[in-house]
C-alpha cells in the first residue's frame, strides 16, 4: 500500500470523484472507502481512543463530502483531500487523551508510578499478550504529549512515512519549514524515549511485562479491556510509505519499528452517519451531489 493509504491511482480517484459529483452513490461509497482507513488510523494516533477516533473520522469526511464540489482539479485529489482532513483534525474540539497525556513529564512520572513486578519465565507466556498492549498504549501516549501541530506532523511524516515534498503541501508550509517542525517533534518524542523506555535503551528501568503484571493485578489492563493488542490484521506499517526521505537519516531507527509496529484497523464501528449521507438523496441533493 502507497503512503496516504492511496492503493489507487490518482486518475482513479479523479474517475470516482466525477461519478460521484454526477449522483453517483456507489461513486462516491468506493471513493471513501478508499481512504477511511488511513483517516481512522491517523484519527486513532492522533487522539489516543478508538471511538474518539471514529467520531474525527465522521467529522473529517462530513466535511470532505461537504467540499467535494468545490474541488478545482488543479492539484492531485488525496492532497487536497487530507489537507481537509488534517485541517478538521486540528481545529477539532479537545478529545479525552488530550487531557489525560499533556506532557512528558507527567507522562514520565505516570511510568514511574507503576511498579515494575517480578515476572518469572512460566509468567512469561501469561503476560505477553499483556504486555504488548501496555506497550501500544505508552507508545500512543508519548506521541499524545506532543502539541497538536507536533503531534499530527509526527504521526503523518514519522510514523506513516509522508515523505516533505508531499508533506509540506498537505500542511500548507514550506519543505524547510515541515522538515524543521517534524525534526522538533521527533527529537522531543526521541529524547523521552531514550530517558525512559526500556526497549529504546536497555539501561532504563521501563519493562512492559512487568508493568503489565503490576496494572492486571490491580484491574488497571485485563484482557477484555485492550484496543490496541485485539482485532486487527494489519499494522501501521502496512499504510506507511517505505522509502521517506525524512527517515533516511535518522541513525537509531528502533523507534520507527516501534511505532510502525502499533497494530491498524479498517475502523472501530461499521455503521456510521457517513453511510447515511451517502445512502440518502436529499442529504446528496444539499452536499451538492446528486
Amino acid at each position: 500500500m502507497n503512503q496516504l493509504g492511496d492503493k489507487y491511482s490518482e486518475e482513479k480517484n479523479i474517475e470516482l470523484l466525477k461519478s460521484s459529483l454526477d449522483g453517483n452513490k456507489d461513486a462516491l461509497n468506493q471513493l471513501i472507502k478508499i481512504h477511511r482507513p488511513y483517516i481512522f488510523n491517523v484519527a486513532w494516533k492522533f487522539t489516543f481512543d478508538p471511538q474518539d477516533a471514529e467520531d474525527l473520522t465522521q467529522e473529517a469526511l462530513i466535511k470532505v463530502i461537504t467540499k467535494l464540489s468545490q474541488f478545482k482539479f488543479e492539484s492531485q485529489f488525496r492532497t487536497w483531500l487530507y489537507r481537509i482532513v488534517f485541517n478538521e483534525f486540528l481545529l477539532s474540539k479537545r478529545r479525552k487523551g488530550e487531557k489525560q497525556f499533556t506532557d512528558f513529564e507527567n507522562q514520565g512520572k505516570r511510568l514511574d508510578s507503576i511498579e515494575n513486578a517480578t515476572v518469572d519465565e512460566s509468567e512469561e507466556k501469561e503476560y505477553e499478550e499483556l504486555a504488548k498492549e501496555l506497550r501500544y498504549r505508552c507508545l500512543s501516549g508519548m506521541i499524545m504529549c506532543l502539541t497538536r501541530e507536533q503531534r499530527l506532523l509526527f504521526i503523518v511524516g514519522e510514523t506513516f512515512g509522508v515523505d516533505h515534498n508531499l508533506g509540506s503541501e498537505i500542511f500548507g508550509m514550506t519543505k524547510a519549514n515541515y522538515r524543521v517542525k517534524l525534526h522538533r517533534a521527533r527529537k522531543e518524542l526521541i529524547n523521552f524515549m531514550q530517558q525512559k523506555c526500556g526497549l529504546m535503551n536497555s539501561k532504563n528501568p521501563c519493562r512492559c511485562g512487568k508493568k503489565a503484571k503490576t496494572m492486571h493485578k490491580n484491574g488497571y489492563l485485563t484482557e477484555d479491556q485492550q484496543f490496541f493488542n485485539v482485532g486487527y490484521k494489519t499494522k501501521v506499517a502496512d499504510y506507511a510509505f517505505q522509502n521517506s526521505e525524512l527517515v533516511a537519516d535518522i541513525v537509531d531507527k528502533k523507534h520507527l519499528e516501534l511505532l510502525r509496529d502499533i497494530p491498524a484497523k479498517d475502523s472501530f464501528s461499521k455503521e456510521t452517519i457517513v453511510e447515511e449521507i451517502i445512502g440518502t438523496n436529499e442529504l446528496l441533493d444539499f452536499f451538492e451531489l446528486n
